[in-house]
């Protein structure tokens, strides 16, 4: 995933741009409709609008920059957003309805925040098992041009090195 080869465009920044503003624009529409609302179900309002603004601003960021770690982040922002969501949801209760209601948004914050750790690190295990591979193969391509002599080894050395990336 090539920061540069997706970000450096015009067009990716012009698409992201665009997202980000439209972003903006239906959190700006969302918010309006939730000056008729009074009490928790306008909170509940408020804090939908922002977590949808979020989902949108992190995944156009995401799609942006198109890093491991941009995505990363765009997950753990969204869950943090999901979480304040929740916890307005659980303010109209009461008592014990209340706590139950608190503990499960915080068990979806944990298990989603839990994911995107696991999802990285099994992306980062795969990108370094493939590049391991990647050495094991060259080598071996290597080994057998060390069969050859003058003109026909030099012929596969560049060969393998070219069709392993070195």
């Amino acid at each position: 995933m090539s920061a540069a080869a997706t970000a450096a465009t015009p067009e990716a920044k012009a698409l992201y741009e665009n997202a980000k503003a439209a972003a903006a624009a239906e959190y700006k529409a969302a918010r309006s409709r939730c000056d008729g609302i009074a009490g928790n179900p306008k909170d509940v309002c408020i804090a939908e609008a922002k977590a949808a603004r979020v989902r949108a601003d992190a995944d156009a960021t995401a799609q942006y920059r198109n890093t491991l770690r941009a995505y990363t982040k765009a997950r753990v922002d969204i869950a943090n957003a999901d979480f304040a969501l929740d916890r307005a949801r659980c303010a109209a209760l009461t008592g014990n309805e209340r706590d139950v209601c608190v503990e499960r948004a915080k068990a979806s914050r944990t298990t989603a925040l839990a994911d995107a750790k696991a999802d990285k690190k099994v992306i980062e295990a795969r990108s370094d098992a493939r590049e391991d591979k990647r050495i094991a193969e060259y080598k071996v391509a290597a080994e057998k041009c060390d069969a050859l002599a003058g003109t026909a080894k030099d012929q596969c050395v560049s060969a393998a090195k070219s069709q392993f990336g070195y």
